[in-house]
């Protein structure tokens, strides 16, 4: 496997530690295109662009209508020990329960980290 040069000192002598890149030269240390995406697509931000965790408390941001509900799930609404949705199907990455609805899934993109 030929490793790439570095992207500051165009060093052909870089090396491999678990996923990072190493530069001997300059010190420098990076992480493969490849390796970034895997790491873009397995993690789950929130509004303000915060890592979720499963058993985050989160808030939510705006009012969210319900289907099969006359009241939506109001604008800062605490929803507590959420578990995330890897690549899902239909956007709702959050899967939860939320007091006076019972389990209902949200989208990340409308919460925000506690």
């Amino acid at each position: 496997m030929e490793l790439p040069n570095c992207p500051t000192c165009n060093s052909a002598y870089t090396y491999q530690d678990g996923d990072n890149y190493i530069c001997p030269e300059c010190a420098y240390e990076w992480i493969s295109k490849a390796d970034k995406e895997t790491i873009n697509n397995e993690t789950i931000m929130d509004s303000n662009n915060n890592v979720l965790n499963d058993g985050d408390d989160v808030i939510v941001i705006k009012d969210l209508k319900v289907k099969g509900s006359s009241a939506p799930v109001k604008k800062g609404t605490k929803v507590k020990n959420i578990k995330l949705i890897h690549n899902p199907s239909d956007g709702h990455d959050i899967d939860c329960k939320i007091d006076g609805f019972g389990a209902i899934r949200l989208k990340s993109e409308y919460v925000k980290k506690a």
